[in-house]
């Protein structure tokens, strides 16, 4: 991924109308809609039950204390008098309907995520994005590791099967189909190897996607507070393009949960729908992830920033005509 070489002016031209113009953006979408069809076709095939996504809510995911998270700025609007939340992502949503509906679903969600002008030029980051968000009724790591495994191979066969001009044009008619089951590394052991920015040094040295476990973040992973380890997981993708997945198990017990948000420095009164579900023995546990549908289609494409994929880029610091 060559984002570094990336200039504000081309960022500029990217994010207008004129953008619409480049010969590479039809080959793109073609690719798009065709990874789209064969994961959606995937999951339907697997009993899924697919759910359509919310935009405002009262609560909405913290993104605290999540390493990777860069929110500028948190977008909120009143609503028949009430104060309600831009989508961050649907893990409360997510939680309380595999809880009291359907075990496993999934959704296509647009996240509204006000990013730092200086992601801008990371090449991987956008303020509006799209994420296949997958839940399943006590399920573990392994169950969802399995899932989005199939769902990128398969995509990615059929990407090849069916958009071999569409991967000429755009240079890519070599990408390469990876190999299951992905490697598995340990986030203690990445820091020790790389230091702290081991997720681009990994993502640089590696040739197949491959799952990282243990990451501390928000308050609805599960943690083992015996061990300290988290039971969750990003997908890093080879070639410099890093992180396109992030899920885990999740809690379900009340006390934990609760200890979590006030460790955190979180306001309670901002989850008390979960909590209370919690309290009185409904939560379920599960695991699930959601997997970003513009950085993914972008590796397939190799484009240079994955605002690419978007006919109306959504890049930080830049609001376009449309």
């Amino acid at each position: 991924m060559r984002s570094k070489l990336i200039q504000r002016a081309d960022l500029m031209k990217l994010a207008s109308i004129e953008g619409l113009l480049d010969r590479r953006k039809l080959p793109i979408l073609r690719i798009k809609t065709e990874i789209l069809k064969t994961m959606t076709n995937r999951l339907l095939e697997r009993g899924f039950y697919w759910i359509l996504p919310i935009m405002l809510a009262k609560a909405t995911d913290p993104l605290w204390p999540d390493p990777g998270a860069s929110i500028e700025k948190r977008v909120e609007i009143e609503v028949y008098g009430v104060r309600v939340k831009a989508t961050q992502s649907m893990i409360f949503q997510k939680r309380v309907l595999v809880s009291l509906g359907p075990e496993k679903f999934f959704i296509f969600s647009p996240n509204i995520r006000i990013e730092r002008r200086d992601r801008a030029f990371t090449g991987r980051h956008l303020y509006e994005f799209t994420q296949l968000e997958v839940e399943i009724a006590y399920a573990k790591m392994d169950d969802v590791f399995k899932v989005y495994e199939d769902l990128i191979i398969e995509s990615i066969k059929a990407v090849k099967e069916k958009c071999g001009e569409e991967l000429k044009i755009l240079g890519r008619g070599e990408l390469r189909i990876p190999k299951t089951p992905f490697k598995v590394f340990k986030r203690r052991e990445l820091e020790e190897e790389y230091g702290e920015d081991w997720e681009l040094k990994l993502s640089r040295d590696l040739n197949d996607p491959a799952w990282v476990i243990d990451i501390p973040r928000e308050f609805y992973d599960y943690e083992d507070e015996e061990t300290g380890m988290w039971r969750n997981f990003d997908l890093i993708l080879p070639e410099g393009y890093g992180e396109v997945i992030s899920g885990g198990e999740r809690e379900y017990e009340y006390e934990k949960m609760l200890r979590k948000i006030e460790r955190d420095g979180l306001r309670r009164e901002n989850y008390e729908s979960i909590l209370n579900l919690a309290k009185r023995g409904l939560l379920k546990p599960s695991a699930g992830a959601g997997l970003g549908v513009e950085r993914f289609v972008g590796y397939v494409c190799g484009v240079r920033h994955v605002a690419e994929v978007q006919p109306f880029p959504r890049i930080p610091g830049i609001v376009s005509e449309l």
